[in-house]
């Protein structure tokens, strides 16, 4: 297994498996419709590419790995792998934070001045919920959905159908309803796409309040 994800890391980085490397291997098995292995392996280097540019792309791996990997791997010190866990566990878990607070939830929550939670992990699994407001003894639920142009937005309401009964147990249980925020990108930033849902939500929020 070592072996092989060494390999597969290569070759994926030195780009050993792409199109112009090795062909267009999908569209040949099926324009070859093989019933056997070895009547593919035939076919593959008779019209694709021949055995020897094969075997020529496994000694250009070879030497990549027994060389370039090696030498970068000398490389490398113990204080280097101490640096970078750090920077994994500290740096990029704040700088994700920090991207979190100032997209999605964190517009929402300015907008409308009320501190916005993320949900815990039961209530993600049972009622479907990624953040929650607390009103009083009540909650409302958000759940944050992004949009890929449009694209997305079928799967997306026959998910909102499927995982319309854990929300109404959610009101059930906290008595506030669940909303859904699509989150689409302008250029380098996210917005949210339904901004009619944030006077939906004040609504419910005054609603909460009076009870």
């Amino acid at each position: 297994m070592a072996k092989e994800w060494i390999l597969n890391s290569a070759m994926n980085r030195f780009q050993l498996n792409f199109k112009r490397n090795v062909g267009p291997t999908s569209e040949s098995i099926r324009k070859c419709s093989p019933k056997t292995l070895d009547e593919w392996r035939e076919y593959y280097f008779n019209n694709v590419k021949t055995r020897e540019h094969i075997e020529n792309l496994g000694k250009k791996l070879y030497v990549k790995i027994s060389e370039v990997i090696q030498s970068e791997v000398e490389d490398v010190t113990e204080n280097d792998c101490i640096e970078y866990m750090t920077q994994l566990v500290i740096d990029r878990t704040y700088d994700g934070y920090m991207t979190e607070i100032q997209t999605i939830y964190g517009q929402l929550q300015n907008i409308l001045d009320v501190p916005i939670q993320p949900a815990p992990d039961e209530w993600d699994r049972l009622f479907n919920v990624d953040f929650f407001i607390q009103v009083g003894r009540n909650y409302i639920g958000l759940q944050i959905k992004p949009v890929n142009s449009g694209i997305q937005l079928p799967e997306i309401f026959k998910e909102y159908a499927l995982q319309g009964e854990t929300h109404k147990k959610f009101t059930e249980v906290f008595g506030g309803k669940v909303f859904y925020l699509f989150s689409t990108k302008v250029g380098d930033k996210k917005k949210i796409q339904n901004r009619e849902v944030i006077n939906e939500i004040k609504q419910e929020i005054i609603r909460l309040e009076s009870e």
